[in-house]
């Protein structure tokens, strides 16, 4: 059994930062990739950014520039650093990975999701 735990949301006012965390749990091999996706009220999810076991990364055009999404190998943790937050910005945000356990099992878990506000 594979987990994703996310923290670190919260309200934050605009031009503000958040670091949010997913965590990974469970007997794993490897992960890749991972993603952010958000979805804000009466919206469709969007894919914030992702990025690979290889550090490759991806980022939507409505970050790019202010979010900046790294790893821990080791810790089996992604981070998303989100900087001159803008309140379109607001939304609750999930992780989403391709996840091999030891056992050679695939797992595609969600985190429970992390809310960010951004207040104007």
């Amino acid at each position: 059994q594979v987990q994703l735990v996310e923290s670190g949301g919260g309200l934050v006012q605009a031009g503000g930062s958040l670091r949010l965390s997913c965590a990974a749990s469970g007997s794993i091999r490897s992960i890749n990739p991972i993603m952010w996706y958000r979805q804000a009220p009466g919206k469709q999810r969007e894919l914030v950014a992702s990025i690979t076991n290889s550090g490759s990364t991806n980022y939507a055009d409505s970050v790019k520039g202010r979010f900046t999404i790294s790893r821990d190998n080791g810790k089996n943790t992604v981070y998303l650093q989100m900087n001159r937050l803008l309140p379109e910005d607001t939304a609750v945000y999930n992780c989403y990975a391709r996840v091999i356990t030891m056992a050679g099992q695939v797992f595609t878990p969600w985190g429970q999701g992390t809310q960010v506000t951004v207040s104007s």
